[in-house]
């Protein structure tokens, strides 16, 4: 399935998207209290509650009335994990963007965090902070966890996946670089695109077989595979969870690859400016979309 939130008067919407176009969960679901109605309910409700989603699906593509089928065009998206729990991100986890950066491939993962704030929707405005000159994009993969995971695996580390997403690891570097701690430069708000989609795992299949790409303003910045992550899906899961419970609506932003501003020569360096259209794109995850908005005030 491909979950999706949108925002109505009442608040955010779970939906999904089919053939017919965006069913409404809420609307078709009535008081049917076994069919989830937000996305925290599905992941919190584990694999009963996805069961219970995909036959209402299912049974509505199948016999439901024309008018629960909504436009995704006329739609305006929330973030597809709203509420997020932990973000828990990884460093230089693509071999080529180690390289273009200077810096050795890691011996163990590097973690660092965002927060809540941080997370945007596809197509919301997201705003350029006074503070930096130098905003980057970071088209990443997302892990949204399922279960609760601890001391997990490796080989049965994406059993706990509840599905994928694409991230946009936006990063002010002179604010990341300030210091030797990368925080501040990776928490602004809106620094952490999530969506359009939340593609179940089931869907996705393989997440370390992925065609990876970033585009601004129509022209290809970024264009790699998940298959030269250093640490992949499933060790990251495993790694992680040995150090920290891990707990459904977390998600591992997986690391960016090469192509990335900062990679460029000094000279060729043009940061994020105002009015810049940013996409990120994953096989089988859609495009997340994006436009840069430069604060003044």
């Amino acid at each position: 399935m491909k979950l999706l939130t949108f925002r109505t008067e009442s608040g955010l919407q779970l939906g999904v998207k089919t053939d017919r176009g965006v069913l409404d969960i809420l609307e078709s679901a009535g008081a049917d209290s076994a069919v989830p109605q937000s996305v925290s309910q599905l992941l919190k409700g584990g694999k009963l509650a996805f069961q219970a989603l995909a036959a209402h699906v299912q049974r509505l593509v199948e016999t439901g009335d024309d008018q629960l089928f909504l436009d995704e065009d006329a739609l305006q998206f929330g973030p597809c994990v709203p509420g997020t729990g932990k973000i828990i991100c990884i460093g230089l986890n693509y071999r080529k963007h180690a390289a273009e950066s200077n810096m050795p491939v890691p011996e163990y993962p590097i973690l660092f965090n965002k927060f809540a704030n941080a997370v945007a929707a596809h197509g919301e405005e997201i705003v350029l902070p006074r503070e930096s000159q130098q905003v980057d994009y970071e088209a990443e993969l997302a892990i949204v966890i399922g279960q609760r995971a601890k001391r997990v695996a490796r080989e049965e580390a994406l059993s706990y996946v509840a599905g994928y997403c694409n991230a946009n690891d936006l990063s002010a570097r002179d604010l990341q670089f300030r210091t030797h701690q990368w925080l501040l430069g990776k928490s602004c708000d809106g620094f952490c695109p999530l969506g359009p989609y939340l593609v179940t795992a089931d869907e996705v299949g393989n997440p370390n077989d992925l065609a990876i790409k970033a585009y601004v303003n129509g022209e290809i910045r970024q264009h790699s595979h998940t298959s030269d992550m250093v640490f992949p899906c499933d060790e990251l899961i495993s790694y992680i969870s040995h150090h920290l419970t891990l707990e459904p609506g977390d998600i591992i932003l997986t690391g960016t690859p090469a192509g990335v501003i900062m990679g460029y020569p000094k000279e060729k360096q043009v940061w994020l400016q105002d009015g810049d259209d940013v996409i990120v794109e994953i096989e089988k995850l859609g495009q997340l979309r994006n436009r840069m908005w430069r604060e003044t005030e």
